[in-house]
């Protein structure tokens, strides 16, 4: 037990040392509360001219939320580089030097980050969900309404979980070009291009980032997803383990 305090100091230690982990998580929460805010004053603009079926399905929590998918940007390169900086700059080798159990090592990196992006997504999110509420004026919806705490605090652990995710990537990728070169594209064009072309529409509903987004969505009239808010949460958590599962099995297997 005193080996892993020591080890969990250190990556503390590493972590906030690090100014662009602080600079990627900042720009996590600006970015997504910034271009959630727009969004919601837009759509409040433009309400009036919605269809009656757009107004139907219309989500003013998951409107909130609507920059969230660019601010997963910042915290997929924070899980990146907390795994993958040690690799890049040579430190790995002193690291198991200095803590030869390779799982203590990993996990405790992991862990550290991982309650660092939990604060920060919780934050951001209950912020974003504010500011766009605030937005929207009179189509705002509240805290207390049925199933909007739960899409805020989902929508806090979606980031946590892109998070981990990504550190789980770098763990087996060990380089933070080609985890990013992979993770980038993966969110930003074949997750939205399999999830927006019906012949592989079904497939695009497994990955992880479309299934977590059902979590932070309340109103789900027209939704088609063979499965709810917490089983596409579900979903998001078996890709995680997954990741976390390759990234231990490289560290293990393979030399520094």
């Amino acid at each position: 037990m005193a080996v892993v305090t020591q080890v969990l100091r250190s990556e503390w230690t590493k972590i906030k040392s690090v100014r662009s982990t602080v600079w990627t998580l900042g720009l996590a929460l600006v970015v997504t509360v910034a271009l959630g805010a727009l969004i919601s004053a837009l759509t409040k603009a433009d309400f009036d001219s919605l269809s009656p079926g757009d107004k139907i399905t219309f989500d003013p929590t998951f409107t909130s939320f609507a920059g969230m998918g660019l601010g997963q940007l910042a915290l997929i390169v924070f899980g990146v580089l907390v795994v993958s900086n040690e690799y890049s700059t040579g430190m790995i080798r002193a690291s198991l030097a200095a803590v030869p159990q390779r799982g203590t090592f990993l996990f405790s990196k992991i862990g550290v980050a991982t309650v660092i992006a939990f604060a920060v997504g919780m934050v951001t999110s209950f912020l974003a969900f504010f500011v766009g509420q605030a937005m929207l004026g009179a189509h705002r919806t509240s805290l207390g309404e049925p199933g909007v705490l739960r899409a805020v605090i989902g929508g806090g652990l979606y980031m946590t979980l892109i998070a981990v995710f990504s550190m789980g990537v770098a763990a087996m990728l060990r380089s933070p070009m080609l985890s990013l070169g992979i993770l980038m594209p993966f969110f930003f064009l074949i997750s939205t291009v399999l999830g927006n072309v019906p012949a592989t529409r079904k497939v695009g509903q497994y990955l992880p980032d479309q299934a977590g987004h059902k979590v932070m969505q309340v109103v789900t009239a027209g939704d088609q997803a063979p499965y709810g808010p917490w089983g596409g949460f579900a979903i998001m958590v078996l890709w995680v383990v997954a990741a976390l599962a390759g990234g231990y099995t490289v560290l293990k297997r393979r030399d520094a």
